[in-house]
C-alpha cells in the first residue's frame, strides 16, 4: 500500500515505510541475543522473578511490610518489575541505539529513527516472552483464592502502547545527546537506579506522604502501571497519574522527535 508523502516526513510514516527492513532489524537483534547466550529465552524470565524473589524476602519475610504493595505481594512485584525490564533495557540500549550501529547509519539512507525503534520493538517482543511468567503466578493465586481477574484486565495493552510511546521518545531523545556527549550512559544509568525507587514497583504512590505521592504521579511508568495492574489487583484505578502519564508520553515523544531532528546532522558529522 502506497504511503502519502506528508506521512513519509513524519516519524512513525518514515519508520512505517521501512517496516520490512525494521522487522529484518529486530530478527537479527534477537537471533544474536539469544544465540549468544547459554540459558537464551531463560535469561529473560530468570531476571524479573531473581528480583521478584529478592524484593518479596525483604520486604514480606524480613520486614514483614507486604501490605506496601497489593496483595498478593509476589505478583504485585512481577507486574511491576516485567514492564520495569522493558522500560530499563530499552532506555539503556536506545540512548546507544546510533553509536552501536555508526557504521549502517552513517553509510546508509534509511531514516535514523529506524535504529531507535528497533531496540524499543525487540525488547518490547521480550517483554512479551517474559509474560508466561506472569500467567503462571496469576493461575496459581487463582486457585488459592488469594487472586482474580475482571474486566480491567483489558487494560494491559493500553498500558504497553502508551509505554511504547515513552520509550521511543525517550530513545529519539537521548540516542543524539549520546553521540553529542559523552558523558551521557553513566549519566542514565544513574538515572535509572534513582528512578526505579521513584517508580512505584515494590510500592504502591498511596504508602507515600502527600506532597511526594503527587511528586511520584509525575512519573510516566506510574500512570502506565495503574494499567498493567488494574486487571490482577481490586483496587480503582487512579485518574491523576494516569492523566499526567498520558500527557507526558505524548510530550516526551514530541520534545525527542524535534530533538532528534534538530541533531541529526551533527551526529552524523560526529559518527
Amino acid at each position: 500500500m502506497a504511503v502519502p508523502d506528508f506521512a513519509r516526513r513524519s516519524t512513525v510514516g518514515r519508520v512505517y515505510h521501512h517496516r520490512r527492513v525494521l522487522r529484518i532489524m529486530v530478527q537479527r537483534d534477537l537471533r544474536v541475543r539469544y544465540a549468544q547466550s547459554f540459558l537464551g529465552y531463560l535469561w529473560t524470565i530468570l531476571d524479573p522473578l531473581a528480583m521478584s524473589l529478592v524484593y518479596f524476602v525483604v520486604f514480606a519475610l524480613i520486614f514483614k511490610r507486604a501490605e506496601v504493595g497489593y496483595s498478593p505481594y509476589f505478583l504485585f512485584l512481577i507486574t511491576g518489575l516485567l514492564p520495569w525490564q522493558w522500560f530499563n533495557a530499552s532506555v539503556v540500549e536506545g540512548a546507544r541505539a546510533l553509536l552501536a550501529e555508526a557504521k549502517l547509519v552513517r553509510s546508509t539512507r534509511l531514516p535514523r529513527e529506524l535504529w531507535v525503534a528497533r531496540v524499543v520493538i525487540a525488547k518490547g517482543i521480550e517483554f512479551v516472552l517474559s509474560l508466561p511468567v506472569l500467567i503462571v503466578f496469576t493461575i496459581a493465586y487463582i486457585i488459592r483464592g488469594e487472586a482474580q481477574l475482571d474486566w480491567q484486565l483489558v487494560l494491559v495493552p493500553v498500558g504497553m502502547a502508551l509505554q511504547f510511546v515513552l520509550l521511543i521518545g525517550l530513545g529519539l531523545l537521548l540516542s543524539p545527546i549520546q553521540v553529542l556527549v559523552n558523558d551521557t550512559q553513566p549519566v542514565v544509568r544513574i538515572v535509572l537506579r534513582v528512578l526505579f525507587y521513584g517508580t512505584p514497583i515494590i510500592y504502591t504512590v498511596d504508602h507515600a506522604p502527600g506532597w511526594l505521592a503527587t511528586v511520584l504521579w509525575f512519573n510516566p511508568m506510574s500512570g502506565i502501571l495503574e494499567f498493567y495492574r488494574a486487571g490482577f489487583f481490586q483496587q480503582a484505578l487512579r485518574l491523576e497519574p494516569i492523566v499526567i502519564s498520558v500527557v507526558m508520553c505524548v510530550g516526551i515523544f514530541v520534545l525527542g522527535r524535534f530533538v532528534f531532528k534538530r541533531l541529526e546532522r551533527s551526529v552524523l558529522k560526529e559518527i
